[in-house]
């Protein structure tokens, strides 16, 4: 697997100086390329201006100092070298990320060229963890502490048995009054993290048997959503597409409880829940049986800069959610095993591209580029690969 770079449709000034707003205080550093890491700093890239994302992680740095070192440690930190260099442009080395990365991970450790969206899937899940690790470690500490709290409590109760009534109440009550304060505070540890709250949102899989009509319906979560792509289509298609009624029959019968057999049945997937924050997958990657082997899918897949997702449940809460396109991840290339990964931004009314150490505007008659190619399985092309969408209420 190798990456190679190619012509992206850019503006030919690769000063940086082109780049920068006189009335923006926004940085604008390239990341450096360590051997093939072009799928890393891409996704890094779409989501620093994935701008909820970017302060979390800024406030994690500012809340979390002198903890041990982990992914979300150096992701934080090299937001904050971003942020707070004095350069506005140039490229950073984004060695210390790197390294851990591969440190932790032995996918990521090798030279070889990766799959962007196999990167941001593992950078998500990790970062949640880690939050979820520290919040039950500080939930450890707070039941320590009304642990403690209650032994005092019984041990001045008992000194002081032969007392008064009053000194009893007055002890009653503030025994009542840490548990209930404390059982507030482990009750807020237990709610999700920053990272669920931003991308993650809620599927429901709804099961009909057609012999005996009974419905079944189960949740499930994702931090990131897969569709499937056509030629010549939309992502307003490609979701309508997703949620179609599947019928499940021959084998794929659906066995159903009520009926204690296999059974004709229909099958639909639709979002319960919106996420804040949108990252919508092209599976743009296929195996096929007589190639032996993945290829990628070039088709001309039309996205728009607002979207409003129609294929949401009864039921969802938040389905008049309106997003706004604010990054993406472009793959160019024949193939999986053959490509390069850019990154495009909008920052300050602008596009930008972010090609590992070059970043240049983009010029808009360009854009529809990274829609696809409208034939051709195995021709040359750069095609959005993942899309990063913002709700307009974050």
């Amino acid at each position: 697997m190798f990456c190679f770079k190619m012509g992206h449709g850019v503006s030919s000034d690769t000063t940086g100086n082109s780049i920068v707003e006189s009335n923006s205080s926004e940085h604008y550093l390239g990341l450096v390329n360590f051997g093939n890491t072009c799928y890393c700093n891409s996704v890094l890239q779409a989501l620093y201006f994935c701008k909820p994302f970017r302060e979390h992680v800024l406030n994690y740095r500012l809340t979390q100092k002198n903890k041990k070192e982990n992914l979300l440690t150096c992701l934080a930190d090299l937001f904050h070298m971003i942020i707070t260099g004095k350069r506005r442009t140039g490229a950073l080395q984004p060695k210390k990320f790197i390294n851990k990365l591969r440190k932790e991970n032995s996918t990521f450790d090798n030279d070889m060229q990766q799959d962007a969206h196999e990167f941001l899937n593992h950078l998500l899940n990790t970062c949640g963890d880690i939050l979820i690790a520290e919040k039950k470690e500080e939930k450890d500490k707070i039941d320590n502490k009304r642990n403690k709290t209650n032994n005092i409590i019984l041990n001045n109760n008992s000194l002081q048995n032969n007392s008064n009534g009053q000194h009893n109440r007055i002890t009653a009550a503030m025994n009542f009054n840490v548990n209930n304060d404390l059982t507030t505070i482990i009750g807020s540890l237990a709610e999700e993290t920053w990272i669920h709250e931003l991308f993650q949102g809620i599927l429901v899989s709804t099961t009909k048997c057609l012999n005996c009509e009974t419905v079944n319906s189960k949740d499930e979560n994702f931090l990131d959503l897969s569709i499937d792509v056509e030629e010549n289509t939309s992502i307003t298609t490609c979701l309508r597409v997703f949620s179609n009624i599947e019928t499940l029959a021959g084998e794929s019968k659906y066995y159903c409880d009520t009926c204690s057999s296999k059974q004709e049945a229909t099958k639909r997937m639709r979002i319960k829940k919106l996420p804040r924050i949108l990252a919508l997958h092209l599976k743009r990657f296929k195996y096929f049986e007589v190639f032996k082997q993945y290829k990628k899918l070039s088709y001309r897949v039309v996205f728009p800069f607002e979207l409003r997702l129609l294929n949401t449940s009864e039921d969802c809460t938040n389905n008049d959610r309106i997003y706004d396109l604010v990054s993406l991840v472009v793959h160019c290339g024949i193939g999986p095993n053959r490509g390069h990964y850019i990154a495009v931004v909008k920052r300050d009314g602008s596009w930008l591209v972010f090609d590992d150490e070059t970043v240049d505007k983009l010029d808009p008659s360009n854009f529809e580029e990274f829609y696809g190619v409208s034939h051709d399985l195995g021709r040359q092309s750069e095609t959005s690969y993942i899309l990063f969408y913002e709700s307009r209420d974050v």
